[in-house]
């Protein structure tokens, strides 16, 4: 049977680079989902929320997300950070041979990050500080419980990304 390490959270709580690291130390093949639905798009997940809409790549979302969690292949993903909550995709999470670890960030550690990179990042491009901090926050609450559909939970406040690879390796062993 193959294993599948799924790393879900929100937007900034490192997914993408805790999937990168975890896959070097675990020499296991690491795909992110954003990168696929833009690859498979040929544009930008910015370009294809702005030019198709959000439910649009939604359903690319979560038809990609179906055919990867259903290949018979190893894999760590790192999934966008609504994708739980969408169609069926947090059932998904509780497939046999699934590992998913739902990296939990405070609304301060998130914030701190976003603001820094917001331009990449066509949900909060236009808000402001105080905004995208109501913003993180109204989400957070929301898409609680589809976060917590994955058995493990991770706090990444203040920890280094060795740190929490070690922390995912120990709960792999």
């Amino acid at each position: 049977m193959s294993l599948k390490i799924v790393l879900l959270g929100y937007m900034g709580s490192g997914k993408s680079v805790i999937a990168r690291k975890l896959s070097e130390k675990l020499d296991v093949k690491c795909l992110d989902l954003d990168e696929i639905v833009e690859l498979n798009e040929n544009l930008s997940i910015e370009s294809v929320f702005k030019n198709k809409g959000e439910l649009y790549f939604r359903k690319l979302e979560n038809k990609f997300f179906t055919e990867l969690m259903n290949a018979d292949e190893d894999f760590i993903l790192s999934l966008g950070g609504g994708t739980p909550c969408y169609f069926d995709n947090h059932l998904l999470l509780k497939k046999e041979g699934v590992v998913a670890i739902y990296l939990k960030a405070s609304i301060e550690t998130l914030s701190t990050r976003l603001i820094l990179d917001k331009e990449a990042r066509p949900l909060i491009s236009n808000l402001s500080t105080i905004e995208i901090k109501e913003f993180i926050a109204k989400h957070l609450f929301e898409r609680s419980f589809y976060y917590h559909q994955a058995p493990n939970v991770i706090v990444v406040d203040s920890k280094s990304i060795s740190q929490i690879v070690e922390e995912i390796s120990s709960i792999l062993a």
